[in-house]
């Protein structure tokens, strides 16, 4: 299924589940416009190094290209191998993109040995509705299933960090309505926002997290970054925050602004420090 990993550019595309899967394959007739899939990204990775998943925001509704390619780009830029996650999204509902963004952790973790990557330093990232779907999938995972007929399902879908840009993280008093409209329809249940709300879901195995996010952000409120850190924090979980005084929502990489830009070199120290406390530099 995979290719090994080279120096420059990047893979075809990459379908997370298999012919004949009972996944649903998406809704579309070409594999990386509809249907998941996971794209790599590994110029300047590899020899062991580490990886991110990296899921594009858009409410659920899309994907936003600018929070794909760029930033696997930046991340091959520090060293890092990339995948970006082409997870369902409306009319598919919860859990369809979970089980996708499940499904890529396990995938990469199942290949790092042919791609030359470090299956103990595979982390999430994502930003708005993809970081709300990076938070779900680093607070509701499982060790993988040893007697899975798909070897990927063997594997664990932990990640071994999570970064969050602006993320949408609750579904309670400051939801974002278009996100949780698309991802659970018009009227979800109270249990059901409950469980979706990843603040609610932190425990003491909540991976290492790095979240930024703009104080007068005026679609996805601050307020969910810190709901998210004050979760980590009372679970001792590591974590840095990092919230700037201005800046519309969606800036990505950021890189027309130049204080809300420095998130890329935070964020790279964090990586690196994450992977030094673990062991593995």
């Amino acid at each position: 299924m995979a290719t090994r990993i080279q120096d420059t550019g990047f893979t075809s595309s990459i379908p997370l589940w298999p012919p004949g899967s009972p996944e649903p394959g998406g809704i579309g007739s070409t594999a990386h416009a509809n249907s998941p899939c996971i794209t790599p990204y590994l110029s300047g990775a590899g020899n062991g190094r580490g990886a991110v998943i990296v899921c594009p925001g858009g409410g659920y509704a899309l994907h936003a290209d600018h929070e794909g390619e760029p930033v696997a780009r930046w991340l091959n830029r520090i060293g890092l191998a990339a995948f970006v996650l082409n997870y369902r999204v409306a009319p598919h509902r919860h859990p369809a993109p979970l089980r996708d963004a499940q499904r890529a952790i396990r995938l990469v973790r199942h290949t790092s040995v042919e791609w030359n990557l470090d299956s103990g330093r595979i982390a999430i990232l994502g930003f708005s509705a993809g970081g709300h779907l990076a938070a779900t999938a680093a607070t509701t995972w499982d060790h993988g299933d040893p007697n899975a007929s798909d070897e990927v399902e063997r594997s664990s879908s932990r990640p071994d960090a999570l970064v969050l840009g602006y993320p949408v993280i609750s579904f309670g008093a400051c939801a974002h309505p278009g996100s949780m409209r698309n991802l659970v329809g018009d009227n979800p249940s109270p249990r059901l926002r409950r469980r979706l709300s990843a603040e609610n879901r932190v425990n003491p195995e909540t991976p290492p997290t790095f979240l930024w996010h703009t104080a007068d952000d005026p679609a996805v409120s601050v307020e969910h970054s810190l709901l998210f850190a004050g979760a980590l924090e009372r679970h001792r979980v590591p974590f840095a925050l990092h919230v700037f005084p201005h800046g519309a929502h969606g800036l990505g990489l950021a890189e027309d602004d130049p204080e809300v830009r420095t998130w890329t070199s935070h964020c790279a120290r964090f990586l690196a420090d994450a992977a030094g406390r673990s062991g593995r530099g």
